[in-house]
């Protein structure tokens, strides 16, 4: 028995902001020039006033729903990966599961930066292998406008918001996910972190980054992930037909391709237009290679990430 993909749903807050809107709007001392060169990225979505993390989710859990011609009475288990909930608590997944008029089965969150989905993604696995469900409805989603420091020009360009979901089912044959791999090391816990907010330490709950010594973790930790992803399958890069990277930076993204041996055309890239959406980066990704139908039956399809923590893992899945 495998956890099948059977659909996949995205949303993004309608207001776009390019690089030099940005600029103006918070009096940044930066350039659509500066900031593409560094990142790739060219604008990003930012949510509305009335916009929270669990509407965001659920209208991304709606598509997917749709697209996998499943309701929302037939979901087992909602997992929720986000960084940025609506409350301390309760968790963000049941506010989204009240939005869909989902009264059977239960959901949570999960709380793993940039790797969330993945860590989500290999939850809903284990609990569809085990038989704890049949059906499970996984999301990452992200407000990171409202933890952002809008006065350090440094990090607050890379991150935009948005939601993105898969639907699972348990089924026998060869299609699904092969193989989920996690890993976090707390020793670089600062290099990536919100300062308090809604948790035990107080503080303006405000993000802080020490991009030179992210970017140096990334390129080695997420190849070792991916590796260990393949041999644990015996499979080698070559087998790999798409691969969908957590949406950081185009460097590190193309850093990964070059690693697989993988043409352009065969990583899917959408950092430019929707820059860094944290835990919803590989879900709205992988939804638009979906509805492109860039992902053909029999693909093998790899997914990487690295987060704050560090939090970083892959998982691979045959659709």
């Amino acid at each position: 028995m495998r956890s099948a993909i059977i659909g996949c749903g995205g949303y993004l807050p309608p207001t776009i902001v390019t690089n030099d809107e940005l600029a103006e709007r918070f009096n940044l001392d930066t350039s659509d020039e500066w900031i593409r060169e560094r990142s790739g990225i060219r604008q990003r979505h930012l949510a509305g006033p009335g916009d929270t993390c669990s509407t965001l989710a659920a209208e991304a859990a709606r598509r997917a729903l749709e697209s996998a011609g499943v309701t929302a009475d037939e979901v087992d288990v909602l997992v929720l990966a986000t960084a940025t909930p609506d409350s301390a608590f309760p968790a963000t997944a049941v506010r989204v599961q009240a939005l869909l008029g989902m009264t059977h089965g239960f959901g949570f969150d999960v709380s793993a930066a940039c790797t969330g989905f993945v860590y989500a993604l290999s939850l809903a696995d284990a609990m569809i292998r085990s038989g704890q469900a049949r059906c499970a409805l996984v999301i990452g989603a992200e407000v990171y406008s409202r933890i952002i420091d809008w006065s350090d020009r440094a990090s607050c360009v890379l991150f935009g918001d948005g939601a993105g979901a898969v639907v699972l089912r348990a089924e026998e044959g060869e299609r699904g996910i092969l193989s989920t791999h996690l890993h976090s090391d707390g020793r670089h816990a600062d290099i990536l972190h919100v300062e308090g907010g809604a948790g035990s330490t107080g503080g303006t709950g405000l993000l802080r980054m020490a991009g030179r010594e992210v970017f140096k973790h990334a390129v080695t930790k997420l190849a070792s992930a991916v590796d260990e992803a393949l041999d644990a399958n015996g499979l080698s890069r070559d087998d790999v037909q798409l691969l969908v990277p957590h949406q950081a930076n185009i460097r590190i993204i193309d850093a990964m391709g070059r690693k697989l041996g993988l043409p352009k055309d065969r990583v899917v890239v959408t950092v430019d237009r929707h820059a860094n959406t944290s835990a919803a980066s590989i879900p709205l990704a992988l939804d638009e290679a979906w509805r492109e139908g860039r992902i053909r039956e029999g693909d093998l399809v790899l997914l990487e990430a690295i987060g704050g923590g560090l939090t970083w893992g892959a998982a691979l899945a045959r659709f």
